[in-house]
């Protein structure tokens, strides 16, 4: 993990936020390669759980939401983690997470163990942010940060249900920031405060619940797999009854070999009836389907949903890798090609010759109306080489002696560092069909 955290700071990646003022702890911004990455990863999961399918519809709810939401969501009440105080170190510590917890004394030990630890009795800490709507501060005007974006979904369950014309089995999905106050952050975006949610609900009749149910668990991580994660560092672990939800049918997390071991990076399950019923029981309006024979149920709901933040932690973990190359080491970040954040790199060999520097810009500026691409003329070949392979680019195109002479340029591949000429003519064809091919993770 030291290694991931310190190439996303080298190469702009992931920031500490406030950084000029001491920072927030567990809070990052994200520089340039960050963005592109995140918007690629954000891009590909919408072109698979919208673009690429007939029963699905996009939505953006609010991020403040009418307090009586959280009441009927359960969040109000239940949303809480047990907290101890440790009145020697003054740390606070989730109380079912002591094992995993360091005491701020020295010797570094659990929270309890060391013999000046002086640990309150457990009491429950509610996760959710609060705020407060309006000028005036009072108990009618407290509202919350949403702590998840579904809750957003089962309130337009009707306006989607009228306006776009669907029936079960249909699902709405959005990406949207959530917040959570959290206790114990940490493992760098792995748990953080402020997050990037993408969540799906799929409403379904009752009866096919499991099945479509089943269905998102394997179609969850088909799309891992898709997108460059090796499936021997994916698993699929069921909760058993103690773990799940009181309202939970069934619930399943897809987990990842982190650095930190095995832990979810998505999370699927079948909820049952619970969201509308709970929507309906306190807004007064029926949020059920009614079918053209009559018939009406309220839907189940299977709901497929993950940090952005823990799938940007998974791909940059699964991609990174240090090889000896040529006597040098090499640090690479092998990302899928439709997930990397600079497609590919035009370089021209010597950066002042003009003649090179010319074609160079030509190629760049028609490429970068199709792809992400990036212009490079800063130092040395090799090393603008290595610069692109910790950013993730699977290729680069350079401009060198030859192609003044006959207007062919080589292109480099990152993962294979086999290189091969071709006209500078059919370069985006190339690309454009390079990036249709099929891609493996290299074995390392």
């Amino acid at each position: 993990m030291e290694k991931i955290v310190s190439l996303c700071r080298r190469r702009g990646f992931v920031f500490p936020s406030s950084e000029i003022y001491g920072g927030l702890g567990s809070t990052y911004d994200y520089g340039h390669y960050g963005v592109l990455l995140k918007n690629n990863v954000k891009a590909r999961w919408f072109e698979a759980m919208i673009l690429e399918r007939d029963d699905m519809v996009a939505l953006d709810s609010a991020v403040i939401l009418h307090p009586r939401v959280w009441e009927a969501s359960g969040h109000v009440e239940g949303f809480t983690d047990p907290l101890v105080d440790c009145r020697t170190c003054k740390l606070r510590f989730r109380a079912d997470k002591l094992d995993d917890s360091q005491c701020g004394r020295k010797p570094s030990k659990h929270p309890g163990e060391f013999s000046e630890c002086d640990l309150t009795e457990a009491r429950q800490f509610n996760l959710m942010f609060e705020t407060t709507v309006g000028p005036v501060q009072d108990s009618g005007s407290k509202a919350f940060l949403r702590p998840e974006t579904a809750q957003g979904i089962f309130i337009n369950f009707k306006n989607v249900l009228q306006i776009a014309r669907r029936r079960p089995p249909f699902g709405i999905a959005q990406i949207g920031k959530s917040f959570r106050n959290e206790i114990t952050p940490g493992n760098f975006l792995f748990r953080v405060r402020e997050f990037e949610q993408m969540e799906m609900e799929f409403f379904v009749p009752p009866a096919d619940a499991e099945q479509w149910y089943r269905y998102w668990i394997d179609a969850r991580v088909d799309w891992y797999t898709r997108y460059g994660l090796r499936r021997s560092r994916l698993r699929v672990r069921e909760h058993g009854p103690e773990e799940r939800s009181h309202y939970s049918q069934g619930t399943s997390d897809i987990e990842y070999l982190y650095p930190i071991g095995w832990s979810e990076l998505e999370g699927v399950a079948n909820r049952g009836d619970f969201d509308l019923s709970r929507h309906t029981e306190f807004s007064t309006t029926k949020l059920e389907y009614v079918a053209p024979d009559g018939e009406r149920y309220v839907p189940h709901v299977i709901e497929p949903a993950v940090s952005l933040e823990r799938i940007i932690v998974a791909m940059l973990t699964d991609a990174y890798d240090e090889e000896v190359v040529g006597e040098r080491e090499r640090t690479v970040l092998r990302f899928h090609p439709e997930i990397a954040p600079v497609t590919a790199a035009i370089l021209p060999l010597i950066a002042k010759d003009e003649g090179m520097v010319t074609k160079a810009r030509l190629l760049y500026e028609e490429l970068r109306k199709r792809q992400s691409v990036e212009y490079d003329d800063n130092g040395a070949i090799g090393r603008r080489y290595r610069r692109q392979d910790e950013i993730g680019t699977p290729w680069a195109f350079t401009v060198d002696e030859q192609t003044l002479a006959d207007d062919t340029v080589t292109v480099r591949d990152r993962d294979s560092l086999a290189q091969e000429r071709l006209p500078i003519s059919g370069v985006r064809g190339w690309l454009d069909d390079a990036l249709e091919r099929d891609w493996t993770p290299p074995e390392s």
